[in-house]
């Protein structure tokens, strides 16, 4: 086993996982702090250390709203623990591996976590990556800044930094991924055989560095959980990225809120100080949010994916049946056949999945324009228990593709932990190859899942149920 590594700023000790054919590596910073004078800029290159490293511990959570503190459904399924350490010192990644040497070159997952880039960690439970590495992956996942720390825009800085004016975030995602790259052969896994993953905001963090020249080359298959969403009725002021014109004049905003006239005087608040009177201000502002600042982010990569202007690789993509279900506009023009199909009527009123529809989209697109590299879709809709008589809600489906049902407090039953297990067996063979099929953990053949064919996807292609 890889108990002790050598990485590229110093020597890394981890520890047996539950599994202990498992090594987990936690707290592994790949950049800077991004404190005092590092706040609101890209992140720095990770100073060198001494001796041995142990990395027994997931580092602090990024600055946001401390979790575990709401009654909400998310608290209740993962942000269980409000004591868990949040600093404004967060970047940090965690690595399992079965890898017995440096020479076996297994295929690595890189993924990126959620929460409408204002919340989410690598801590949460869902997040463990033991059961992915005994398929013989090399699992990292990655952390980043959120909210007013990592999508601030102001003017000042624009003018400080051009080549950076904002998107700090995003710039932490690829300093994570370009670490990863660099050195995750220390860890027995293969720089070229890189998966990106993630759900939500992180599915459509995926989507920006498919975009980006500098990260893409680095990608050979991506993976997007409930993260290509648009509401074809209604503008999204989340994942819609703004201009950099509107998001300075957020920002400009919440410079005023805060009282400091100069990005320097801001630099000096507490981060608590920040992330509070950032709570406030959102209440009656727009959220920081990635923008297109011309730089890192040159337009909508939603866009620029239906467009067929990204990189052509394997994707595997897909929504959960009951997520984001909004109400049609009494305006509505739901006459064209790709909005029609995802149209349903709940409680006698009409509704629509606006993931169903953007992935639907998506798919289409991608068909259209006779793409070389498969595309996987799936739909999530099985039952999922529980009092509160969930459906099967955003995020549920991220406790099936990891297999750490387990860890979930809901009464699933043995049906549950098998479509886990099968789930996980098709996550896997995508990361190895691109393509979900082949045999399973136990050997088994996998039932086939067909790669998209048909123009006008229909709902019998796609589904775990």
């Amino acid at each position: 086993m890889i108990r002790e590594t050598i990485t590229n700023n110093g020597i890394v000790r981890g520890m047996a996982a539950d599994d202990p054919r498992v090594t987990v590596f936690r707290g592994i910073p790949f950049a800077a702090p991004p404190v005092g004078k590092n706040r609101w800029r890209a992140p720095q290159p990770c100073k060198n250390w001494e001796g041995v490293r142990k990395c027994y511990e997931f580092g602090p959570i990024s600055m946001q709203d401390r979790p575990g503190l709401s009654g909400d459904i998310y608290c209740r399924e993962f942000h269980v623990d409000p004591d868990i350490p949040i600093s404004e010192d967060s970047l940090y990644l965690n690595i399992w591996t079965g890898a017995k040497s440096t020479d076996d070159r297994l295929p690595v997952l890189v993924f990126i976590y959620g929460g409408a880039f204002q919340w989410g960690y690598t801590a949460e439970m869902e997040f463990n990556g033991e059961r992915l590495a005994r398929h013989g992956i090399v699992v990292v996942t990655i952390a980043y800044r959120l909210g007013a720390f990592g999508f601030l825009a102001h003017p000042l800085l624009s003018a400080e930094d051009p080549h950076s004016p904002s998107n700090f975030g995003l710039l932490d995602q690829l300093a994570a991924l370009s670490w990863v790259y660099k050195n995750i052969a220390s860890f027995g896994g293969d720089p070229e055989n890189i998966t990106l993953a993630g759900q939500s905001a992180g599915g459509a963090s995926v989507t920006y560095a498919l975009a980006n020249p500098v990260a893409a080359p680095m990608i050979r298959k991506a993976a997007i959980f409930s993260g290509l969403i648009r509401n074809p009725f209604v503008p999204d002021k989340i994942l819609s990225p703004q201009t950099l014109e509107e998001a300075e004049n957020n920002g400009t905003e919440f410079l005023k809120y805060i009282g400091c006239s100069t990005i320097e005087e801001a630099r000096d608040i507490d981060s608590r100080t920040i992330r509070d009177r950032y709570r406030e201000f959102a209440s009656s502002h727009p959220r920081f949010v990635p923008c297109i600042d011309k730089v890192l982010v040159k337009d909508d990569p939603y866009n620029l994916m239906t467009d067929g202007k990204l990189s052509d690789i394997p994707i595997m993509t897909g929504y959960t049946k009951d997520e984001f279900l909004d109400s049609l506009p009494i305006s509505a023009d739901a006459s064209s056949e790709a909005i029609k199909a995802d149209i349903i009527s709940r409680n006698g009123q009409k509704v629509i999945n606006t993931v169903q529809n953007s992935v639907r989209t998506v798919a289409n697109a991608h068909l259209r324009r006779g793409a070389n590299a498969p595309m996987y879709v799936y739909m999530f809709g099985p039952d999922i228990p529980g009092p509160d008589l969930p459906g099967a809600f955003h995020s549920c489906d991220l406790w099936f593709f990891f297999e750490t049902i387990q860890k979930c407090w809901r009464p699933y039953t043995g049906a549950h932990y098998e479509l886990a297990r099968r789930m996980c067996d098709y996550f896997s063979n995508f990361i190895k190859t691109g393509d979900p099929n082949g045999t399973g953990y136990d050997g088994s053949v996998l039932p086939e899942w067909k790669k998209i064919s048909s123009k006008d996807l229909s709902d019998d292609e796609m589904g775990f149920t």
